[in-house]
C-alpha cells in the first residue's frame, strides 16, 4: 500500500471514529456492516467483496531484443455483476535499486515512463487480465516487476522477476587487474555491448560450470576496486573472422572490418556469438577494446584447455599482426 493510501486510511479511520461507526466499515478489502446483523458475540457477518491479484509465473526468461509478457490478473470474491473502475500500476526495481514506475492504466488510458516509454503496454485478452508486454528487451530491463491493482482504498499486488538468457564473463581492462571502481565497471561493460551481471546471473553461470579466479563488480555494487563481471544476451547481428596473409595491426584490423561492411567486434558480442551461435575458431583476433581473443566450442590440439570458452591473450602491443573478429548488424 502506498504512503498516500496509508494517509487516506488514517484519515478515514478518524472520520469513522467521530461518526461512532454509523456507516459501514472498510477493513482489509472487505465491507462490513455491524448494524443489526451481529451474532451477539461481537462477530460481524461478511457483507461485501474482496480484491485478489495473482501471477501464473513468478519468473520469466527472455532474450535481449525480443519480447516478454509478465502475466497478471485480478478478480473479486464473490464475483461482481457490474464491473468496477480500477487503476493498474506496474513498477520495476533493478538489483538493490529504487522502485520506478513503468506503466499506469485507468480504463483504456495507459501511460508509460522513462526508458519503457513506447515499449510497454497492457495485454487484456481476458476479463481481469492486466499483463505487461515489454518489447525490444534491453540488458538493463532485468529485475523485479510489481503489478498493483487499486480499487478505491484497497490495493493488492504481486511480483514477477524478469531475467535474460545469456553469458557471464570476467572483464579486465587494459590498465591491469582490479583497477575499476563501480561506475567505471558499469561503463566498461556497456562499452563491450554488455551490462554488469547481477548476483543471480553470476550464480547461474557458476551452476553451469563457470570457474574463474577473479574478483569483479556486480550490479548491486561493493566498496573496493575490482575487475567486472559482465553479462551479454543474444545479439541481432553476426560475428565473423577476417585474416590476411600477414595479419593486421589493431588499426589495420579496424579498417579491414569497415571495408567488409562491418565494425570490429566487442567482447560482449564475441561471447554472445560463442554462447548462442556456437562460434568456434582457433584463431586469435583483435577486438574493439584492443584485446586478443578466440572462441572455442569443440576441443582440439593447440587450442587451449579442453573446456569450451573464450580464450584471451590480454592486450598485446597494437602493432602486432593478428586476425580480427568483425560484427555485422542484421
Amino acid at each position: 500500500m502506498t504512503v498516500r493510501c496509508l494517509l487516506l486510511v488514517g484519515l478515514l479511520q478518524l472520520q469513522l471514529l467521530c461518526m461512532c461507526w454509523a456507516t459501514p466499515r472498510y477493513v482489509n478489502g472487505f465491507f462490513y456492516d455491524d448494524k443489526g446483523n451481529g451474532n451477539g458475540k461481537k462477530e460481524i457477518y461478511f457483507n461485501g467483496v474482496r480484491l485478489h491479484v495473482e501471477a501464473e509465473e513468478t519468473m520469466v526468461l527472455a532474450l535481449r531484443g525480443g519480447s516478454a509478457v509478465l502475466q497478471c490478473r485480478y478478480w473479486y470474491e464473490p464475483a461482481l455483476s457490474v464491473p468496477r473502475r480500477t487503476r493498474v500500476k506496474w513498477y520495476w526495481q533493478a538489483a538493490n535499486g529504487p522502485e520506478k514506475e513503468v506503466l499506469v492504466a485507468i480504463g483504456s488510458r495507459q501511460r508509460s515512463f522513462e526508458d519503457f516509454k513506447g515499449r510497454v503496454n497492457l495485454q487484456d485478452h481476458t476479463p481481469g487480465e492486466v499483463s505487461l508486454v515489454i518489447r525490444e528487451l534491453q540488458l538493463n530491463d532485468t529485475g523485479r516487476y510489481r503489478c498493483e491493482v487499486i480499487d478505491g482504498l484497497e490495493d493488492q499486488s504481486v511480483t514477477i522477476d524478469l531475467a535474460l538468457r545469456g553469458v557471464v564473463f570476467p572483464y579486465q581492462p587494459p590498465g591491469g587487474r582490479y583497477q575499476l571502481n563501480f561506475h567505471a565497471a558499469q561503463q566498461t561493460c556497456e562499452e563491450q555491448d554488455s551490462a554488469l551481471a547481477t548476483f543471480e546471473q553470476l550464480f547461474w553461470a557458476w551452476e553451469e560450470g563457470m570457474d574463474w579466479c577473479n574478483a569483479g563488480w556486480l550490479a548491486d555494487g561493493t566498496l573496493h576496486r575490482y575487475d567486472a563481471f559482465c553479462f551479454s544476451s543474444s545479439i541481432s547481428g553476426r560475428v565473423h573472422f577476417l585474416q590476411a596473409s600477414h595479419g593486421f595491426s589493431f588499426r589495420e584490423a579496424q579498417r579491414a572490418c569497415e571495408r567488409d561492411g562491418a565494425q570490429i567486434a566487442k567482447v560482449g558480442q564475441l561471447y554472445a556469438s560463442w554462447w548462442f551461435a556456437g562460434l568456434d575458431r582457433c584463431d586469435a583476433g583483435w577486438l574493439a577494446d584492443g584485446s586478443l581473443r578466440y572462441p572455442i566450442t569443440q576441443h582440439r590440439p593447440n587450442c587451449g584447455p579442453p573446456e569450451p570458452g573464450v580464450r584471451s591473450f590480454g592486450f598485446p602491443p597494437q602493432h602486432e599482426k593478428h586476425g580480427v573478429y568483425c560484427y555485422t548488424a542484421h
